[in-house]
């Protein structure tokens, strides 16, 4: 067992995240979903089997005050074993430190081995899983640690529903398919097991939370000290989410952020919630006129909930009157509540307050001092909010508000470009300005790559500069120090056709995975869940280069593997209530199945350049172009009938 020092236990003990079934009061959960009793040691050995050479101790607990350890040597041993309430298929993860090598972590069904780890050294706590273990109602389930060559501390065992999608890919790139593996199992990991008991308001400063709930369909979004998950980090989640199936988690945690952009907190939504999904993370929330809020949020929400909208076919996004109303509130009342400071002339340009997160700020960048009126990822986020609107009231029905959130994305987008911004390029490119109308430029993390993510600088040799300027930096000294800042890069890059810069950030990402994170509770920076959400999502919406519209059986496409990646497949890709598979062949060829058993989907295959004719199935066709955002694409419109596959190549 590994002895901590004085000094580094207190810290532990202010720092160490929980997972959400830590504590005695997970044993009431109800019988419908498989429970670990004593997850977190709390209860001493209750529900545990230990051999010699193991225990329960307090010296360097992961969460709460007690964790289990194996000494080293050979057949030492922790065990527990479950009856499944239900046929099912699950994840089951444990946090881990091991002062050597050999140690394992095994789960069992019926006495045989279903699925192992061995555990590499690591004196730091790192989250471990055995992924999709399949069970049927009345199965023994063991969960068990072996002893290694060296000490072994285990705590927070936790029990996640295996993601309805399991996407595969294959490729010619070996790398790309050992990332998107690890990804998605990584992913689906921190997935909460809906009608689990676990605590609420679990904080660095409130370790054991302030009582216990039921938890509802969702995920972990946020630091894993933390019994709850941020609007932030969910947005930028939400594509991995869908790409892993996890329709309801997405919607009911989106719902929960509509539902509390109330009148009373001037329309914003609350910055953070509890996995209950009704109450919010009180280390965020003190009260109505006291709560961490950032401006480009809501936006941001907005523009997620039509992604998940056309991903999912999810009829709620426009038919639930809790999320109709949250954008409209969004893109009218709350830009006219925020408005305040600096006159835009014919346009309205939400604002923060310029005194810090409890009050409102305009950036999501939160290093520094700069007393910022707007920024640029906050009038980047609302330039997509509106599109996101003019999508949704199409999904509605309502082609007048389409058409009128269409207008307000241009203006603003006109303004941002001909005022807002300056005239300069690069690091001479406004990117915020003070309350005082001060203009800022340089390097601003979020309210510079924002910018170029969001597209709203126009195509052309200044959004080329600035990616070249956003590259730079943060590559250079003054580049984020938090790995899930860098997960936005990837994004910023495929936006824009940069395909090799983003396949070499998505591997900057996926190679800092086992390295410890700025925050020590963290573990490793891929125990970040935002990492390996992000790496899902990238792989399909952004190599792959996949936009679907499943609402209307429609499905679009554009290859941007980077130069050395000749092919790459993912199969199983959930898209509504079917799935698809989509493989490039390079940046010329495009191969798309439809699974589903009776839709046909309209495949829109489109392919950067300027030819006269495409190929389907080796039969020349002629093409049409199209320009958007300064690229002109060749594209084709194919019906792909369920069970086809279809190939479109220049």
């Amino acid at each position: 067992m590994r002895r901590a020092s004085t000094t580094l236990l207190t810290a532990l003990a202010l720092l160490a995240p929980l997972a959400p079934q830590t504590f005695a009061v997970a044993e009431a959960a109800t019988a419908k979903v498989p429970t670990v009793v004593n997850p977190g040691f709390e209860l001493g050995t209750r529900g545990w089997n230990f051999t010699s050479g193991s225990g329960v101790a307090t010296n360097y607990p992961h969460g709460g005050a007690k964790l289990a350890y194996l000494d080293g040597g050979p057949g030492f041993r922790i065990s527990q074993t479950l009856t499944a309430p239900v046929d099912g298929r699950y994840d089951i993860s444990a946090w881990i430190a091991a002062g050597g090598q050999g140690g394992r972590f095994a789960v069992k069904v019926n006495g045989a081995e279903a699925g192992s780890v061995t555990v590499p050294a690591r004196f730091e706590y790192a989250r471990h899983t055995v992924s999709r273990v399949g069970v049927h109602k009345g199965d023994k389930l063991e969960i068990a640690f072996e002893s290694g060559d060296a000490w072994l501390n285990i705590d927070d065992v936790m029990i996640s529903p295996a993601a309805p999608a399991d996407p595969v890919a294959t490729s010619s790139d070996p790398r790309v398919v050992e990332m998107f593996d690890w990804a998605k199992r990584k992913a689906n990991s921190w997935v909460l097991l809906a009608g689990s008991t676990g605590p609420v308001n679990v904080d660095e400063n409130n370790r054991f939370g302030t009582g216990a709930a039921v938890y509802g369909p969702s995920y972990w979004a946020g630091y894993a000290n933390r019994s709850g998950y941020y609007s932030r980090d969910m947005a930028h989640q939400v594509v991995g989410a869908q790409v892993l199936g996890l329709t309801a988690e997405n919607r009911t945690m989106l719902r929960s952020f509509a539902a509390s952009a109330t009148e009373a907190h001037k329309y914003y939504p609350v910055w953070a919630h509890n996995f209950d999904t009704g109450t919010y993370l009180s280390i965020d929330y003190r009260r109505p006129d006291l709560f961490v809020r950032e401006v480009p949020a809501p936006f941001e929400l907005v523009e997620k909930a039509a992604q998940a909208y056309r991903w999912s076919g999810d009829k709620a996004y426009v038919e639930d009157e809790v999320f109709w109303d949250f954008y409209r509130h969004t893109t009218e009342e709350f830009v006219a509540l925020h408005d305040q400071a600096k006159p835009n002339g014919g346009v309205a340009v939400a604002e923060g307050t310029g005194k810090g997160i409890f009050s409102g700020t305009a950036s999501y960048n939160e290093q520094g001092n700069e007393k910022l009126a707007e920024a640029g990822d906050g009038i980047a986020a609302q330039y997509q909010a509106y599109l996101g609107l003019a999508a949704l009231a199409r999904g509605k029905g309502d082609t007048a508000l389409a058409a009128r959130a269409e207008q307000q994305a241009a203006a603003l987008k006109q303004y941002f470009n001909s005022e807002w911004s300056g005239a300069g390029s690069g690091a001479d490119m406004v990117r915020a300005y003070s309350l005082d109308g001060t203009a800022f430029k340089g390097w601003g993390l979020e309210n510079s790559w924002f910018m170029p993510m969001k597209r709203i600088i126009e195509a052309g040799p200044r959004n080329e500069a600035y990616l070249d300027y956003v590259d730079t930096q943060a590559a250079g000294p003054d580049g984020p120090s938090n790995i899930e800042a860098f997960t936005y890069l990837p994004d910023t890059f495929f936006a824009n056709n940069r395909n090799d810069a983003a396949w070499k950030w998505m591997k900057y990402v996926y190679d800092q995975r086992d390295v410890q994170h700025v925050n020590a509770s963290q573990g490793p920076n891929g125990d970040y869940p935002e990492v390996s959400f992000t790496l899902v999502g990238q792989t399909v919406s952004g190599l792959l280069g996949l936009e679907p519209d499943a609402p209307n059986c429609r499905l679009t496409t554009q290859s941007r593997l980077p130069a050395g990646m000749d092919w790459l497949q993912v199969d199983d890709i959930p898209v509504g209530k079917d799935r698809i598979g989509l493989r490039q062949d390079g940046v010329n060829r495009s191969t798309l199945t439809n699974h589903s058993a009776s839709r046909t989907y309209t495949w829109e295959a489109r392919f950067a350049g300027s030819h006269p004719t495409l190929s389907v199935d080796g039969v020349a066709r002629k093409a049409r172009t199209k320009v958007e955002h300064g690229v002109t694409y060749t594209y084709l419109t194919v019906k792909v009938a369920a069970g086809q596959t279809v190939s479109v190549a220049v």
